[in-house]
């Protein structure tokens, strides 16, 4: 059984800031009480936040204008290839990116980089990318996002539970977030699923 009220019964931003909703559940709201449903997940979230506290949905915002014309999908991409504010990631990036680096995966640090770094080069990214990889093998973890709550609980919970299961992990996720937050691991929280067995 969950504490969690419906969004609807929220009387302010502050009191919905506590609970954990899923992005479906945020996207239903929205569409009903008229907040915008596009964007990430707590995009939508501080639109409703703004909603609860104001009673209207927030202005729009407006979105900065791609400026570049450069399709990362089809173009030749070289060491010199600037880097432009229309960057996407695709298999022609990778193509390139694996050239250098046998073993690429793309990666959040990367990503937020290549889009803070319009008029760098490539040549400047494989650097970059190529830290990233010697981090991740001499077990430099990235920090979690402050948006994915999901995985950062996750690799809390691995660490001290290492006879722990994927299927405990979700279990113990699910009647977490039914509670009050924050949703940061503590191992008393164990107690929400194993003093059930």
């Amino acid at each position: 059984m969950t504490d969690r009220p419906d969004i609807a019964d929220c009387p302010d931003a502050a009191t919905f800031r506590q609970w954990y909703y899923l992005k479906s559940e945020l996207m239903d709201f929205a569409r009903k009480q008229g907040p915008q449903t596009s964007g990430e997940k707590f995009d939508i979230a501080d639109r409703i936040a703004y909603f609860l506290d104001h009673g209207t949905p927030p202005p729009k915002a407006k979105r900065a204008k791609v400026t570049s014309t450069f399709d990362w999908s089809t173009a030749a991409l070289s060491d010199d290839t600037a880097i432009t504010d229309s960057y996407r990631n695709g298999q022609n990036v990778r193509r390139y990116f694996t050239q250098h680096i046998p073993q690429f995966a793309f990666s959040i640090r990367l990503m937020d980089w290549m889009k803070a770094n319009t008029g760098k080069t490539l040549a400047d990214a494989v650097v970059v990318a190529k830290q990233i990889a010697a981090d991740k093998q001499a077990g430099i973890k990235e920090p979690d996002q402050p948006h994915n709550q999901y995985n950062a609980y996750t690799r809390a919970y691995v660490e001290p539970c290492p006879d722990g299961t994927q299927a405990e992990m979700r279990a113990l996720w699910a009647a977490r977030r039914e509670k009050r937050g924050p949703y940061v691991y503590d191992p008393a929280d164990l107690d929400l699923v194993r003093g059930k067995k």
